[in-house]
């Protein structure tokens, strides 16, 4: 899906006659990433394979009971998209599906305080509609469903994660807009299905201008486009007063005060200047939070998961090579952080051939010391 818009837009550009020198400076070049990573807190032996799955995984939420969702990343052209483990096996979500009521691509899910599983349907960079929805994981019914319209969620657009406050009042969505190049944050009211898109191409929610190099993988398609998105990595602190944030190839992690967010009587330019750079991070992918006040981020080009300190002390939870690009995270029930490996440079724009002789792939999970609830 995003080969085939990839080699439309190419087309299109060769069509109306862009120079090579302009179609670099809009999707192509960029150097090389700042190494940052320090000697790991912990021996890769300490992570645990969870399962070993036929595709690669996106992003993943385990209930408060231990029941592990996820999604198989829609680059990998998988026979189904929203999944489970059930006795430790994957097998096709199962929930009561609407009639008329359709799916297209999920990457991001996430499960509230409220037992409800909430998936993002970017809807294949917004050629389809992107939505939301909610199951309850008690009746396996949808409880919720929001459509979004263009001004939120336009053509070029990929509503990539997101993060749902403690009431379950509010949705807060990183769009990446790897295509559309116009990335922004959308804030959404649950009760009344309303949603605001801000920080439109603020400097913190555009990416650096770095090259993914995962583990010696340049990450560029077709030998042109860089694999280059905008804000990504978005998470909560757990008390639920700071959003962080961050474009995967952007040297610093953000963050902006969520009353801020909700302030509608700030304009644009007043609320970028709340906006705070928070710390140094590495070329980041997945994210989450601890109720200690630390921060989990990928390091996607080191096959490794790092720490922020809540001093913004930046430090090597875990690196092995087996943790190929470390996607998405979610806490479990006893402390357990679970996450995925994509192993995307060995999926985006390849032939299925490919992905499968560089399968299985998998899921871990790690014993941190921490505490948080979990689904995040």
């Amino acid at each position: 899906m995003l080969r085939t818009i990839v080699i439309a837009l190419f087309t299109i550009v060769v069509f109306i006659g862009l120079s090579a020198s302009v179609m670099d400076a809009i999707y192509g070049g960029g150097e090389a990433f700042p190494d940052r990573s320090t000697p790991p807190l912990m021996d890769g032996s300490a992570l645990e394979t969870v399962a070993d799955l036929p595709y690669p995984p996106g992003n993943i939420a385990v209930s408060r009971s231990g029941q592990v969702f996820f999604t198989y990343h829609p680059e990998g052209r998988p026979p189904y998209n929203l999944a489970e483990l059930v006795d430790g096996k994957p097998q096709a979500l199962r929930f009561t599906m609407p009639e008329g009521l359709q799916i297209q691509t999920v990457l991001s899910l996430r499960i509230d305080r409220q037992n409800r599983l909430w998936l993002l349907d970017y809807a294949d960079h917004g050629q389809g509609q992107p939505q939301l929805l909610a199951i309850d994981l008690d009746s396996r019914e949808v409880v919720h469903h929001h459509a979004f319209s263009s001004d939120i969620a336009p053509l070029g657009s990929h509503l990539n994660d997101f993060q749902v406050d403690a009431d379950g009042n509010f949705i807060y969505i990183a769009d990446a807009s790897i295509l559309g190049l116009d990335p922004a944050l959308v804030v959404y009211d649950i009760h009344a299905q309303t949603a605001r898109r801000l920080l439109d191409d603020h400097a913190s929610v555009e990416p650096d201008y770095f090259i993914p190099n995962v583990e010696g993988e340049k990450m560029l398609m077709f030998g042109v486009f860089a694999i280059r998105p905008g804000v990504d990595s978005i998470a909560l602190d757990r008390r639920g007063e700071w959003l962080y944030f961050a474009p995967v190839t952007d040297e610093h992690l953000h963050r902006i005060r969520v009353s801020d967010l909700h302030d509608e009587t700030l304009d644009a330019e007043m609320l970028a200047q709340r906006v705070e750079v928070f710390a140094e991070k590495t070329m980041s992918d997945g994210i989450t939070t601890d109720d200690a006040g630390r921060i989990y981020l990928s390091d996607l080009e080191h096959s490794a998961i790092t720490l922020l300190t809540p001093q913004g002390e930046l430090q090597t939870l875990v690196r092995d090579q087996k943790l190929r690009w470390p996607d998405g995270f979610s806490f479990g029930p006893g402390g357990e952080l679970y996450v995925t490996a994509s192993a995307l440079q060995f999926v985006i724009a390849k032939p299925d051939s490919y992905i499968q002789a560089n399968g299985p792939f998998q899921i871990f999970r790690i014993e941190t010391g921490a505490t948080a609830v979990p689904g995040h």
